[in-house]
Formats: C-alpha cells, structure tokens, sequence
C-alpha cells in the first residue's frame, strides 16, 4: 500500500475512533430497557471502538493508539463541559426546547466520570494485551489478538462503569443486570465487527 493510501487508512480509523467515543459517551445517558435486561444506549456502538484500537494499534503504533486513548477522555470531558455550559445558559424566550435541551444532554457527572475513567482503565488494559500478541507475532493477521484482549477488557469496562455510575443509585440488581447486558452486548458486537474491519483493512 502507498503511503499516501496508508495516511488515508489511518485518519479514517482515527476519526471513526473518535466519532464512536463521542457518540457511545452521549449514547451512555438514556438506559435502556431490553426484556428483563438494562443498559446504557451507549453500548450499541461502544464495543467498535475496541475493534478500531486494535487496528490503530496495529497500523500506526502502540503510542498512538495510548494518545488517543488519553486524547479522547480529554474530549468527551470537555464535550461534557460544553453541554453543561449550554445547558446554565439561558435559551431565547422564543425557543420553546430549552428545558428539553437540558434535561437530556445537560451531563450527569457520575455517568460522565463513569464513562471516562472506564474507557482509559479498559482500552489501556486492551492495548497492553494486544501489544503483548503483536510482538510476539508482528505480522499476525487475524483478529485472534482482539478477540482475546476483548475477552478481558471488556467486562472490566462494563464492571467500572456499572459501579461508579449506578452503584448506590439504583438496587444492587439492576447493577448486575446492567454490567451482564452490557458485558454481552459489547463482546457479540465486537465478535461481529472483527471480520469486517480485519478484511478490509488488512494489509
């Protein structure tokens, strides 16, 4: 692949990286309710994320993939500022959806600090586990290291982040539902998006 086809490749990645945290962040503040399960929105998309690290990871690096991570946090907590900055000031009396506006992307701190802090401890976990099967095999192909650094980081991501979000707020079971749904979930889609990403971007 030329360079100039690779530098495309890359920014693809990394801005679909970044969209999908933003987006999985924003998704996290409405829970919902599927048959006797709960779960943030977020998780819908967040299990791709994992997928296009280890791709990061693999084309550009180790250190890039750990700044982004970091980078990241750093934009969803300032994206979380913003809302909240937004949300206090006041709407034109005109606008009749200022009190809808705030209600729902006005941030809960918990939830905010709770995504975050789950985001860096899981991808940081991930990164190292992959980095360990990269080099040991630097030309691996499949999507074998993801699937094993997934098996880990993501039920640490869900446990961290069903403790310090919902933990005494809401009972004990639904906690555990929500870390169990959102620990499925995550995997299943992660598993679905493997093949895709690793075909199409494999080298």
């Amino acid at each position: 692949m030329k360079q100039s086809d690779k530098s495309v490749v890359h920014t693809i990645l990394i801005s679909a990286f970044v969209a999908m945290q933003i987006l999985a962040d924003i998704g996290s503040l409405k829970l919902l309710g599927i048959g006797k399960l709960s779960m943030d929105a977020g998780t819908l998309i967040y299990p791709f994320t994992f997928v296009l690290r280890d791709l990061i990871h693999k084309k550009c690096g180790k250190k890039i993939a750990q700044t982004l991570i970091f980078s990241c946090a750093a934009i969803n907590l300032f994206m979380a500022g913003f809302f909240a900055l937004i949300s206090f000031l006041p709407g034109d009396p005109n606008w009749e959806l200022a009190k809808e506006f705030s209600a729902v992307l006005s941030p809960v701190w918990r939830i905010v600090v709770a995504s975050i802090v789950a985001e860096v401890v899981s991808e940081i976990i991930d990164t190292e586990i992959f980095h360990h099967f990269l080099k040991k095999n630097s030309n691996c192909k499949t999507w074998i290291p993801s699937v094993v650094s997934n098996t880990i980081s993501i039920p640490i991501d869900s446990a961290v982040f069903s403790i310090i979000a919902f933990l005494g707020v809401y009972p004990l079971e639904t906690v555990i539902s929500i870390f169990i749904a959102n620990s499925i979930l995550k995997f299943g889609i992660s598993i679905i998006g493997l093949p895709v990403l690793f075909t199409q971007f494999a080298e």
